[in-house]
């Protein structure tokens, strides 16, 4: 059976040995269902190679445990963390341990580099890669139970030792394919310590409104705000203390008081009174009192009033080509609305620079300025000069 680590002692141990080999594999066991913060259940370590007495559980749960080793480990420069589809992980130790893992390697965004699709999953990876299969039985299981069961202790294990082999496989793909640029700039933005920092005035932003009228939007602002400072507070989902639907409904009928907020169809019951009525009452306040010079402005999209449909056709010609010659998903180059804002002339965007200018930026702009032309050739679409 796996080793499971209860003790702050032997996490250092085992730290103390994967801070002198070049990469360790990481995973998490999670709950988020219940809190606001997502509750650490376990985490799982390998060390390279084949032995499977190299790969450890971590109980975090386990009385008088530190994760310190564990975040000492994290920032040790010269060994590799590697992840699979790394975000909430990497979420989850911001807020424990105020850090994100560096240096990181992301096996889902070098795959997607690699060409294997967009979002590609571990299972996938495990089945194409390691030539293996997951049982998938202890998926869904409550990982805050003690005692872990040795088929919860199995699964979770195999997250990391698999993801060995996945590691070194595309690694060694990306530099033989010269992609490891690519992969560095895909990074950048995941190891981005201010993604993981949720700011309650800016919360609104994430609402879908039924109204672009700047004063809703204000009270919407005030309302969202109030709703995150609450639920951080108590460590609550913030859909526990004020859906969504109910938010964009207070913001458009801003009852002035208690009664007034009763009237609404889709409050839950413990926001009808006591501090969760008060503080909805008092954010709509704080909204209505803006000054007009400070509320906030709609979100503005480019202006597409110059869009050249048969442009936007030849685009998504060019990036099916480039496309399919780079062996990437064509979505995870330029979307469509970036295609519409291309031929709109808006020469900015993701795909404007490093590797997405690389494989279709630069011949856009060239097709855009009428310095290249399509052609087909076969089942091939090639790119003339004009």
């Amino acid at each position: 059976m796996p080793n499971t680590l209860t003790t702050t002692d032997a996490l250092a141990e085992f730290c103390a040995r994967a801070a002198h080999v070049p990469y360790v594999t990481v995973d998490t066991e999670f709950l988020r269902e219940r809190t606001y913060f997502a509750q650490l259940c376990l985490v799982q370590l390998a060390l390279p190679g084949t032995d499977d007495t190299d790969a450890v559980l971590v109980d975090p749960l386990a009385e008088g445990l530190s994760l310190e080793p564990l975040y000492e480990l994290f920032r040790n420069k010269n060994v590799v963390k590697v992840f699979h589809a790394a975000r909430q992980d990497l979420e989850i130790f911001h807020v424990e341990g105020d850090l994100v893992p560096a240096p990181l390697f992301d096996t889902q965004v070098a795959a997607m580099v690699c060409g294997f699709g967009d979002q590609v999953g571990y299972e996938t990876l495990v089945r194409r890669i390691a030539k293996a299969s997951l049982d998938k039985s202890s998926r869904f299981t409550d990982w805050s139970r003690r005692p872990l069961s040795d088929a919860q202790k199995t699964y979770a294990l195999a997250d990391v030792t698999h993801l060995r082999q996945i590691y070194e496989y595309l690694s060694a793909e990306l530099e033989r394919t010269g992609r490891t640029h690519w992969l560095e700039e895909e990074l950048a933005q995941l190891t981005n310590a201010d993604n993981y920092v949720v700011e309650p005035d800016s919360a609104w932003r994430r609402l879908k409104l039924r109204s672009n009228s700047p004063r809703m939007l204000a009270i919407a602002r005030e309302l969202a705000a109030f709703r995150e400072r609450y639920a951080q507070a108590r460590n609550v989902p913030r859909n526990r203390v004020l859906k969504d639907d109910a938010l964009v409904e207070i913001a458009s009928t801003k009852p002035k008081n208690v009664a007034d907020l009763g009237k609404s169809r889709l409050l839950l019951r413990d926001a009808r009174k006591g501090a969760i009525a008060e503080g909805l009452i008092d954010a709509v306040a704080k909204g209505l009192a803006v000054p007009n010079s400070d509320l906030p402005k709609p979100a503005q999209g480019k202006d597409r009033s110059n869009l050249n449909p048969a442009l936007a056709d030849l685009l998504r010609v060019l990036l099916k080509a480039k496309a399919e010659a780079a062996n990437v998903a064509p979505k995870l180059i330029a979307s469509s609305s970036d295609l519409d804002d291309i031929a709109s002339g808006h020469t900015d965007g993701v795909w404007s620079t490093g590797w997405r200018h690389e494989v279709f930026g630069a011949d856009a702009v060239r097709l855009l300025n009428g310095e290249v032309a399509l052609s087909a050739k076969g089942q091939k679409v090639c790119i003339v000069d004009v």
